[in-house]
């Protein structure tokens, strides 16, 4: 294996990102009280690809925010002393609502934690659960996710990068190797 080693191709990326689509919408019985948050950056992305899929089965939109979490996270003081924090958008009532959080990469759980912290700032929800591309493993934290689109064994010194077009011109998810 070489030092880069791509796990997922574009194509790759759609169809697990068309089944975890279909997942939600079965496990929801459809798109009632439905909502998508996207973490900052790349799930925001994937968010938006699967509210546009639920938009063309269901033939409803359903609303959709982004939400940075740099100033929730645990280790923010860590990655620098002037972090970038991006817009943190949720347009909508989170209370009473089924959200489901959309991530690139679910690792150590935190993120997944800093997120969900960040959305009970905004309300109540009835639920939340976790939708990721990929699931590397390694939690730190007891959180696991409901939509899972690939299950990726690897060493805690590997890095598993998602690259999507809207961010990276193209779609294409890589393990690198120490």
């Amino acid at each position: 294996m070489s030092k880069h080693d791509t796990i997922l191709d574009a194509a790759d990326i759609d169809r697990r990102l068309t089944r975890i689509t279909h997942e939600i919408l079965e496990v929801h019985k459809g798109a009632d009280n439905l909502t998508l948050i996207g973490i900052h950056t790349r799930g925001v992305y994937l968010a938006r690809r699967i509210r546009q899929m639920i938009q063309t089965i269901e033939g409803i939109e359903i609303p959709t925010g982004d939400i940075d979490i740099t100033l929730y996270r645990d280790d923010w003081t860590r990655i620098g002393h002037h972090p970038v924090v991006q817009a943190t958008d949720i347009s909508f009532s989170v209370n009473e609502k089924q959200i489901v959080l959309v991530d690139d990469v679910l690792f150590t759980g935190r993120t997944t934690r800093a997120a969900m912290d960040a959305i009970i700032d905004f309300g109540r929800p009835d639920r939340i659960e976790l939708a990721v591309l990929i699931d590397r493993g390694h939690r730190e934290l007891p959180i696991q996710a409901d939509y899972a689109g690939k299950f990726v064994e690897t060493r805690r010194s590997e890095t598993v990068n998602v690259l999507l077009t809207e961010q990276d011109g193209e779609d294409r998810v890589v393990l690198e190797r120490a």
